[in-house]
């Protein structure tokens, strides 16, 4: 073995950085530094309670060629699986969790797609639902700790892998990407693409982009294609800095018209409307009360829109980081008229189920900005 590649490279970044870039031309099947052994070892140091070497010992999984990952290819991505889940031990290990998502993404990429491939070789029909399934769960990663929000990282390393291995599929097996997975892929990014950090929005954005406009055979079965094409063309969205509230916020505002990403927009533009920076809060209600000046005299599309409304309050209810600024973003609203059609009426529906999971949010609750927000609503 060459000793620059020792275990103990791997727990230290910046060290293992080095030592994959120097070492990854030796591998070769005839003569591989990594024995059977040596891969166990480093599946259990992926449990081990030092983030840093869980980081080292992911990357050095998903930097292993094929012939190494034959015939334990289901055993690592289970170890790398495992990774991503949170537990209260391990919760602040944000980091890990981001390199574990990088590292299923590259070994499918290494190797490869077959449906009714061998399974402890290549990535099969049902290794790609499990890794699906993944990924789309750590998009759901909101963890904050002193350092801000850390889950950003993990939200970041989802949504790339989602695009790595959708494009893959989407190449040489796209039979295996399904209806609901693409519904729920686009859906999540619609939602990533209309919070409120500026970073993470246009990564988001671009990834969504991508999938909607990859040059090579069409991903199947993404919702409303065609009205999405039109909203956004290859040749107007590409010098969109989505990064730029101002930018960003009026176009994808645009699909809450379109009923499969309503909800999953409108749970982004709450805590971008209901948030504290000024740009962010100024242009995503700007883009929001722009949409809902469009819909004023359609009963329809208003009580579609209050529906979908309702409904991701009550899914939200008690989860204040959806809540708070929910609450702030309805109280907007209505100080803006936007449902004064539904006020004027006496025990509209809208209004008293409005009132109902208003009284649900704060019953028992001390948060004054909480009280304060949903008294004002």
């Amino acid at each position: 073995m060459n000793p620059a590649f020792a275990p103990d490279c791997l727990y230290d970044r910046e060290r293992l950085r080095v030592c994959l870039v120097d070492n990854g031309q030796q591998w070769s099947p005839s003569g591989s530094i990594f024995s059977e052994e040596l891969v166990k070892q480093y599946l259990a140091e992926l449990q081990s309670p030092e983030e840093m070497a869980r980081c080292g010992f992911a990357l050095a999984l998903g930097a292993l060629p094929a012939f190494v990952l034959k015939g334990r290819l289901r055993q690592v991505l289970a170890g790398l699986r495992a990774v991503t889940h949170i537990s209260p031990k391990d919760v602040s290990f944000a980091e890990s969790r981001r390199d574990a998502l990088k590292a299923i993404a590259r070994i499918c990429q290494t190797v490869g797609v077959q449906a009714e491939g061998t399974p402890d070789e290549v990535v099969c029909r049902e290794d790609v639902a499990q890794v699906y399934c993944t990924l789309l769960g750590c998009l759901s990663d909101y963890t904050t700790d002193s350092r801000g929000d850390v889950g950003a990282w993990v939200r970041e390393a989802a949504m790339t892998s989602l695009m790595d291995l959708t494009l893959l599929l989407a190449r040489d097996q796209p039979e295996l990407i399904e209806a609901p997975v693409c519904q729920r892929i686009m859906c999540c990014l619609a939602q990533q693409a209309s919070e409120k950090i500026d970073r993470f929005r246009a990564h988001a954005a671009r990834v969504f982009l991508a999938l909607l406009h990859w040059d090579g055979p069409a991903i199947p079965h993404v919702p409303h294609r065609e009205e999405l094409e039109r909203l956004f063309p290859r040749s107007a969205v590409a010098s969109v800095n989505w990064g730029a509230p101002s930018q960003a916020f009026p176009r994808v505002a645009q699909l809450l018209g379109l009923p499969a990403y309503r909800y999953h927009v409108l749970l982004g533009l709450a805590v971008s409307v209901g948030g504290l920076t000024e740009s962010t809060v100024r242009y995503s209600t700007q883009g929001l009360f722009e949409y809902m000046k469009g819909i004023q005299n359609d009963p329809q599309a208003l009580e579609d829109f209050t529906g979908t409304l309702l409904q991701v309050f009550e899914d939200s209810l008690l989860n204040d980081r959806v809540s708070v600024p929910l609450l702030k973003m309805l109280d907007q609203m209505l100080a803006n008229g936007c449902f004064a059609i539904f006020t004027a009426e006496e025990n509209h529906p809208f209004c008293v189920k409005l009132l109902a999971l208003c009284k649900e949010e704060i019953k028992k609750s001390k948060d004054v900005q909480k009280l304060r927000a949903s008294i004002a609503v």
